[in-house]
């Protein structure tokens, strides 16, 4: 049963077939593409405008938004969490279960939030010198990441927020404030940046200030959301803190977290790598990661769509119609990424090209994009099983998965083939590909052979859990058993 945001229902049997099911994924997906596109924009045009300013205020906010990203890491696991548990719920007709785990998750944002904004306050250089940080773009970050980062709470809010709507099968609220505050964010960051009439240049501070604007209003936005949604309009008893749904909210939360935190600790160490290859070369890999993400925001948005089609199917009891969805997400996002992949091999330098006229720079944003491209097809595969896998409360695999393979394969990998023998970027992002791969393999072997799919609840003691009315005859000893 997929629960959409106007609460009819689709898919209510076991009749449906795969060309309907590829269109509730479209539907699914392409408003959350949509949102992740004019997300990865407010990044972009940071570094699009920032780029006139020079190459030390690149370095800048790509090394602040290192940090950020182990904010982020918190922030989606939490909304990994919400969204599982909200899509579960939902899929059972437990509708006001949803509606009070959206609400605790809301109070674990805003506690998260004001917990990274404080650590911000106080140790905002510390924390870039262990990114290695050359001098002369301290100062330059250390202002860009205290504007940015203090007030994390609307970042945090935007994130649960976001997950608690997509959860409840709604991708197209997310989807309209994306597109609006990307609007107001482009606008402030000119004004801001570069001055107008009487407002003066505030250069790269102008940037974070625009920035932070554009969160708090889109906070702001997805919360009057909520509140037009009958499924999770608020309800004053349950902002009580909630000891079983908050703890449900960190177990489940917690591997999906760490498996953030263990990249983004893994992306501290091979970026410092990466730094000692000299300012123009970070600059090149950060351009690169830019373009580049470009391809994540068609991944994560099939892989939005698994997550939220699983979970709904498995809180329906419906196990084998939660594989097909994932399986059909698999093959359409393995097709647009291909082809994007080829889009970065082809024309990767040329990108580049927006953002220096430093020859080499372009040179090697070009190189690092080629070696992208070839490995698109992997990543689709990590993106959307990892959805998958936690649609289906499996959020511990991903995350053993993810240390192995940025501690045992990319981060040694780029100090061997990036540093040591002097493949300067290819090396890196060839590192990057290896791990790729090798996470895309696991998953699908582990997928295949039925492994990816945990019961949260004990059917035994609660029946509707799991076991839904629907559920068929060839689904029910999964269901009473474990899968």
């Amino acid at each position: 049963m997929v629960m959409m945001s106007n609460t009819e229902g689709i898919d209510r049997n076991n009749t449906v077939t795969n060309g309907q099911k590829v269109k509730v994924i479209l539907l699914l997906a392409f408003p959350a593409i949509i949102e992740n596109f004019f997300q990865t924009i407010l990044g972009f045009v940071d570094t699009y405008f920032v780029s006139k300013l020079g190459l030390i205020e690149v370095s800048a906010v790509g090394v602040s938004n290192a940090l950020l990203a182990i904010y982020f890491a918190l922030f989606m696991a939490l909304g990994v969490a919400a969204n599982v548990y909200i899509a579960n719920f939902i899929g059972a007709n437990k509708v006001e279960k949803a509606r009070h785990i959206a609400q605790q998750s809301i109070i674990i944002a805003v506690a998260f939030g004001l917990l990274t904004g404080i650590i911000t306050l106080l140790f905002a250089e510390p924390l870039l010198k262990l990114m290695g940080i050359e001098e002369n773009v301290l100062d330059a970050g250390a202002t860009y990441f205290r504007i940015v980062a203090i007030p994390s709470v609307f970042m945090s809010l935007m994130f649960v927020i976001s997950a608690i709507l997509r959860g409840a099968g709604d991708t197209k609220s997310p989807m309209k404030v994306s597109i609006f505050i990307n609007g107001i964010n482009v606008g402030l960051d000119y004004i801001l940046i570069f001055g107008l009439w009487f407002i003066p240049a505030y250069g790269l501070t102008g940037a974070a200030a625009a920035t932070v604007v554009a969160r708090m209003i889109g906070a702001i936005g997805l919360l009057l959301y909520t509140q037009r949604s009958e499924l999770l309009k608020f309800k004053k008893e349950y902002w009580k803190p909630d000891s079983v749904h908050l703890k449900e909210l960190m177990v489940l939360g917690s591997p999906a977290a760490g498996e953030r935190l263990i990249m983004r600790a893994g992306q501290i160490i091979y970026f410092g790598f990466v730094v000692t290859l000299g300012t123009n070369v970070f600059a090149a890999h950060q351009i690169a990661g830019n373009i580049e993400v470009f391809s994540y925001m068609m991944g994560y948005g099939f892989s939005t769509a698994a997550t939220i089609l699983v979970g709904q199917q498995i809180g329906a009891g419906r196990l084998k119609e939660a594989k097909q969805y994932a399986k059909l997400s698999l093959y359409l996002a393995i097709g647009v990424m291909t082809l994007f992949g080829g889009v970065l091999f082809i024309a990767g330098e040329w990108a580049g090209t927006f953002f220096s006229e430093d020859p080499n720079v372009t040179s090697n944003i070009g190189t690092a994009l080629k070696v992208s491209g070839v490995f698109q097809p992997f990543l689709a595969v990590v993106l959307i099983l990892t959805g998958a896998f936690q649609g289906a409360n499996n959020t511990k695999f991903p995350m053993y998965l993810t240390g192995i393979g940025m501690w045992a394969i990319r981060t040694l990998f780029v100090y061997l083939l990036g540093i040591k023998l002097g493949m300067g970027l290819m090396g890196v992002w060839i590192a990057i590909g290896l791990d790729i791969g090798f996470r895309a393999i696991v998953l699908t072997v582990q997928f295949s052979r039925d492994k990816w799919i945990i019961q949260k609840v004990n059917p035994k003691e609660d029946p509707e859990a799991h076991c839904h009315p629907e559920t068929t005859k060839d689904d029910l000893p999964a269901c009473v058993n474990s899968y």
